[in-house]
């Protein structure tokens, strides 16, 4: 599809928004901003910025001469330059976007909303003095969100505020994030730092010796402003790669580095991959009063399994769940994924019925996405996927399933390729919702990133402004400049708690 827009200047400052949502609705597009050759669709634009922001847009189908009229018109909410361009630009989207479903016939729920964190717009007009309607309204008619979405939304915001009441007053609080970059295998689908562990012991051993360094130099700083910890998160990779022992130390490292570690609200330890969990390694957990943990089927149907490179059984994953409640692991995890390759509604809705037989206390609900750097999006004609339709049918089924067990959705993320055009949602139990997982979606508080490929998120206690920091992704780098990367995050630190009354 090749699509020619008019009307739209600076050029610079619509390109990407209108790739974005053309991606909504197209795998293969051409957009342009300049005259083009041969274009299949033309988009015409007219801005009028009078009393009132005005937005005209005709679509053009060359080929049929069939076209589409849209029309946007609001009160300008601000006399601020900065603020007055934004408003500009989602009347743009507003009206490419429905130029464009009223052309191919696909409502997307999301309306032009293409960000990871739709629910944090919803915390934020409600806390700008919005009643819930009028952020409902302002959803619907600005950004084009459907009935549908608002409300998982608003039902994400009430239970994030039963679970965390304090979630605007945290910013005085930190939560730690540490990566462990190591896994049995590489699955097809990733792209987070995560390296095959077999044969890199040395590896392992400089990258534990960083870490620890780490913590211990960023456990001292807050130490010394009387900084809290609300929630550490072990991700990566797989945590449980490394050995029993390896696990232990660290673990110890940690209540030694970091202030009032058995205050901390919760500790969670991803166990995602099943091959990695021994009965050695979740009595070093069950030691160190870590009880929240993912065991991560992703699919029950083996040859998926297989095919997105997952080593591990079907029925080791059942085997460990038990093993873990055997062993007092009393909050776990299990991640799901629509959309993977072969599967459709009746393998996913089998994926639900074996997940019922254990009922983890969280269980979320994943939506395939083709992440640029993972090896199923370099070779994509391998992959078979469902189409639009299943996919939605399977969320659907994902929805009831949930409800009918007794799971409410606490947080919710949005990815760039999802299948659908949906979402990524978490589901638990009431009382067992992950803090971590509201705190880093929310953002309402900073997020330090240690270890491999780790991402610090240091979020202003007074302006809420974000500055992000990552660690290197490989180990070899990690291990050679772990010193100068604990070095950068403690000078954006010492001027984000200028002092302990921060």
């Amino acid at each position: 599809m090749r699509i020619q827009i008019s009307g739209l200047y600076p050029i610079e400052l619509f390109q990407r928004p209108m790739e974005v949502i053309t991606d909504l609705f197209f795998e293969e597009k051409e957009v342009s901003l300049l005259p083009m050759e041969h274009a299949d669709v033309l988009v015409t634009m007219n801005i009028n910025e009078g009393s009132s922001l005005v937005v005209e847009g005709i679509l053009q189908e060359v080929k049929t001469g069939k076209t589409f009229t849209a029309h946007y018109e609001r009160e300008w909410r601000t006399n601020d330059e900065k603020e007055r361009l934004k408003q500009i630009k989602n009347a743009v989207s507003h009206v490419y976007l429905t130029l464009f479903q009223d052309y191919t016939g696909l409502l997307q729920h999301w309306g032009i909303l293409t960000g990871v964190r739709p629910v944090k717009l919803l915390h934020q007009k409600l806390r700008s003095g919005l009643t819930k309607e009028e952020a409902h309204r302002q959803l619907r008619e600005d950004y084009l969100v459907t009935d549908e979405k608002i409300q998982l939304m608003q039902e994400i915001v009430d239970r994030q505020l039963a679970v965390v009441p304090d979630l605007y007053n945290l910013s005085h609080e930190v939560s730690i994030y540490i990566g462990i970059p190591f896994c049995p295998t590489k699955c097809a689908y990733c792209t987070f730092p995560a390296y095959a562990i077999n044969g890199r012991q040395g590896s392992v051993d400089s990258f534990l010796g960083g870490l620890h360094y780490e913590m211990q130099e960023i456990g001292r700083f807050l130490k010394e402003r009387g900084i809290n910890i609300t929630t550490i998160y072990y991700g990566g990779g797989t945590p449980t790669s490394i050995t029993a022992e390896e696990m232990d130390m660290l673990y110890e490292h940690m209540y030694k580095s970091f202030p009032n570690v058995e205050n901390v609200r919760e500790i969670t330890v991803e166990a995602g991959r099943p091959d990695t969990i021994t009965p050695e390694k979740l009595a070093v957990l069950k030691k160190w009063n870590i009880d929240r943990i993912s065991i991560n089927p992703q699919s029950y149907i083996q040859e998926t399994l297989k095919a997105i490179g997952r080593h591990h059984t079907v029925e080791e994953t059942i085997e460990k769940f038990h093993l873990a409640r055997e062993m007092g692991m009393n909050n776990i995890n299990m991640d799901l994924i629509i959309g993977l390759p072969g599967e459709g509604v009746d393998e996913f809705n089998y994926t639900l019925a074996e997940t019922e037989k254990l009922m983890p206390e969280s269980v979320t609900v994943h939506t395939l996405s083709f992440k640029r750097a993972s090896e199923m999006t370099k070779n994509k004609e391998k992959y078979k996927v469902a189409d639009r339709d299943e996919i939605s049918a399977m969320m659907k089924n994902a929805q009831h399933w949930t409800k009918k067990n007794g799971y409410v959705p606490y947080y919710l993320y949005r990815q760039k390729n999802i299948l659908g055009n949906l979402e990524n949602v978490g589901y638990a139990l009431p009382g067992q919702e992950s803090i971590y997982n509201i705190m880093i979606m929310e953002e309402q508080q900073a997020i330090i990133g240690l270890g491999c490929g780790a991402a610090s998120k240091f979020v202003h206690p007074q302006t809420g402004k974000i500055t992000r920091f990552a660690n290197p992704k490989e180990p070899k780098v990690y291990n050679e400049n772990y010193v100068h990367y604990t070095n950068e995050k403690l000078k954006i630190m010492d001027e984000l708690f200028k002092s302990p009354d921060v």
